[in-house]
């Protein structure tokens, strides 16, 4: 069977009700992708606000991950440049402590189809736990053990806490995460535009 052309395939994810009627806001799948990008961010699902605006990351998480990674808007959402694709494409609705996991029915049905269409890719950036256990295979150890350990992922990937403001206590129990970690990110954003 032929691959599809990525732009079916987009098309093809922008028409999927696959879990419709798990979500109380609607269907409205949020991503970004070309097969140009050199950097990849594997986020968890968009939020509210994103879900609205339809653009990824068009948050105060957003604001604070192109901080952390040194980059404009404008590179932000060249998808040239940053492919984007959450584990989720919809807005799962909020839960008692924030907002729902990802739908667990999006990363088996899309993700493996997408990513063999990001030949380019140098760098992915690997947000949060349900991103960790498909690009880093980290099924059993706690977020912040992977951020600590991100030397172990080589050049490639880097595993990263969810820049989101309600993550501003752990970012204070662990400056070393600014110390070591935020330059690193910089350094191998820069690497990957160059």
């Amino acid at each position: 069977m032929a691959k599809l052309a990525l732009s079916k395939l987009l098309a093809n994810v922008r028409a999927c009700r696959i879990c419709e009627d798990a979500l109380e806001a609607g269907v409205r799948p949020v991503l970004q992708v070309s097969g140009k990008a050199r950097i990849l961010i594997a986020g968890q699902a968009p939020g509210r606000r994103v879900h609205e605006s339809g653009v990824p990351f068009d948050d105060p998480s957003g604001d604070r991950l192109r901080d952390w990674m040194g980059v404009s808007r404008e590179v932000f959402y060249d998808a040239a440049q940053v492919a984007i694709l959450p584990m989720g494409f919809c807005y799962p609705g909020t839960g008692q402590s924030g907002d729902l996991p990802p739908r667990p029915e999006c990363a088996p049905e899309w993700r493996a189809q997408l990513l063999e269409r990001l030949p380019a890719l140098e760098l992915t950036l690997v947000i949060g736990q349900y991103a960790a256990r498909w690009h880093l295979d980290a099924k059993a150890t706690k977020l912040t053990d992977l951020v600590r350990d991100w030397k172990r992922f080589g050049p490639d990937h880097l595993p990263l806490p969810h820049p989101s403001p309600r993550n501003n206590i752990w970012l204070k129990k662990n400056p070393w995460f600014a110390e070591e970690v935020l330059p690193q990110l910089r350094r191998r954003v820069k690497r990957a535009l160059r």
